[in-house]
């Protein structure tokens, strides 16, 4: 049997006494191959009864590059599937019940395999050489098809892009094995973080968003969790994302990364700078400033330039594209928050396949394996349909979600933005004044309270800020409120225009069409 000192398998073929590489030179190229590897490890799953369950995550039929040792591996793993004795005598009988014996070389074919090993001491490593043979040969078939469509003229550019990253991402996918850890090292880590964050200021245990009442709810955009942000058009969730990637980065030095599908990042940095500095979109398009206002200029963009805010506008940008230039962002800058500016406008790289629902539910759920795989958090735009328009109050609600319920399912937190000035509601049923106050509703939250909270929103600079006297406060909790199914216990939290309830009744529910 192979021994784990022998980590070159480019070894002497017994039937050539040649090296795969001077087969190479003097033949032509041969597929990365082990095939004595293959051997040993056949042959020590056929020695040990549970050998199979330490090779079934890191192997597969498709990984042995000889047909008859893919179809005795088959036979094998069937054995241990249905719970059978694994052994020379029982994969045999297997093989000839299939009519495959003869073809793998007959019994006397297995019993050899059984005499070149003397135990699954080294099956593990072996496999992995197995594995890794495996992905060479993938890889080279992979960049064989490419290059093949690269030379056909009739295809698409960007259709042949989304194809080759799409075919590699699968090869890298096939690499990517997360193993089972026991619970105590889990329950070390989640102690670390609870003291963490007892030891914060703020008391937040994620990235803070820089708005009080959300974070209060929120306790910080967590790790892993994908956050989607959705309105109708004109509701301002581009001017609510800019916000808050001015203050993640401005005032906690947290670098983001900003995708922006819809604006150009010119378009993107004038809001910043128009928020900032609170000089009027108008007057920074036409560049009409006074001197003072220019010293004013200079002197608040200093903030902004030293920000690790990172911009990418690219057009129709695919989610494989995303996920690359997300690793590298991480690598590069590590960055804390990503922001993409819409879901919608992202492509699945499908090459066209599929409904526009399926396209949207591929693109929800990478983002949530990406913000898992990246250990961030990200928080993505969505837009609403034409419903909520014709709802009494205009309140959105889950359902709203345009084009896929996966988008809701797959989300940890769910955010409605709501301004009914916009709808011509400039007052609560108290009386109190709605001008300039935005209700961002946090409609599902999964690891925690849902609720409204009220901010304050400049339309001529496309700014949202909290509230100096946030309704609820100070007029008896007028905000409409609810918590989620996953909330059973009643929570309340009250304190910079949060209000939660556990009270579905009252609240009419998260579905509930009642005018706030």
């Amino acid at each position: 049997m192979p021994t784990e000192k022998k980590k070159n398998t480019n070894s002497r073929s017994r039937n050539t006494g040649m090296t795969i590489d001077e087969i190479n030179a003097q033949y032509g190229k041969l597929p990365p191959q082990a095939l004595e590897v293959e051997e040993a490890v056949l042959g020590a799953l056929m020695l040990e009864r549970d050998a199979y369950v330490t090779v079934a995550d890191i192997i597969d039929t498709s990984s042995f590059y000889k047909e008859e040792h893919q179809k005795i591996f088959e036979a094998i793993k069937d054995l241990s599937a249905n719970e059978k004795p694994v052994d020379l005598l029982m994969v045999t009988q297997e093989l000839k019940d299939r009519d495959q014996l003869n073809a793998v070389g007959g019994p006397g074919y297995i019993t050899q395999l059984t005499r070149r090993v003397a135990s699954a001491a080294h099956l593990e490593f072996h496999s992995r050489i197995i594995a890794q043979k495996f992905i060479q040969r993938e890889l080279i078939r992979v960049s064989s098809e490419i290059q093949g469509k690269s030379y056909d003229d009739t295809l698409d550019v960007d259709d042949l892009i989304d194809f080759s990253e799409s075919s590699l991402f699968k090869v890298a996918e096939k690499n990517i094995k997360k193993e089972t850890v026991p619970i105590k090292p889990v329950l070390n880590e989640a102690i670390l973080q609870i003291e963490k964050a007892r030891n914060q200021k703020d008391g937040l245990s994620g990235v803070p968003s820089g708005f009080t009442a959300i974070d209060r709810i929120t306790s910080g955009w967590q790790r892993t969790d994908l956050v989607i942000i959705a309105a109708r058009p004109s509701m301002g969730k581009t001017a609510f994302v800019l916000s808050m990637a001015r203050n993640m980065a401005v005032e906690h030095n947290k670098s983001v990364a900003v995708f922006s599908l819809e604006m150009s990042s010119i378009q993107l940095v004038n809001r910043l700078i128009a928020a900032e500095t609170e000089l009027g979109n108008d007057k920074l398009k036409t560049g009409r400033l006074e001197n003072y206002e220019w010293e004013h200029l200079n002197r608040k963009i200093s903030a902004l330039e030293n920000a690790p805010v990172f911009v990418d506008d690219t057009p129709a940008l695919s989610i494989f594209e995303f996920r690359a230039k997300c690793r590298r962002l991480k690598m590069q800058h590590d960055i804390q928050v990503v922001i993409v500016d819409y879901l919608q406008l992202m492509t699945a790289g499908t090459d066209g396949r599929g409904s526009r629902e399926q396209e949207v539910s591929t693109i929800s759920r990478s983002l949530k394996a990406i913000a898992k795989e990246l250990d961030i958090p990200i928080l993505a735009l969505s837009q609403l349909n034409r419903s909520v328009e014709s709802r009494e109050g205009k309140r959105p609600q889950l359902s709203d979600l345009r084009e896929s319920g996966a988008i809701e399912q797959d989300a940890d937190i769910v955010m409605f933005i709501h301004r009914p000035e916009y709808f011509g509601i400039t007052e609560d049923e108290s009386g109190n004044s709605l001008l300039g106050v935005a209700e961002v509703i946090i409609a599902k939250h999964r690891n925690g309270a849902t609720g409204d909270v009220h901010l304050a929103f400049k339309k001529e600079l496309a700014k949202f800020s909290d509230m100096e006297n946030p309704l609820g406060s100070d007029f008896g909790g007028m905000a409409q409120t609810f918590s989620s199914k996953m909330n059973q216990d009643e929570e309340e939290s009250v304190g910079a225009g949060i209000s939660t309830n556990s009270d579905f009744e009252s609240s009419g529910g998260p579905n509930s069409d009642t005018p706030f």
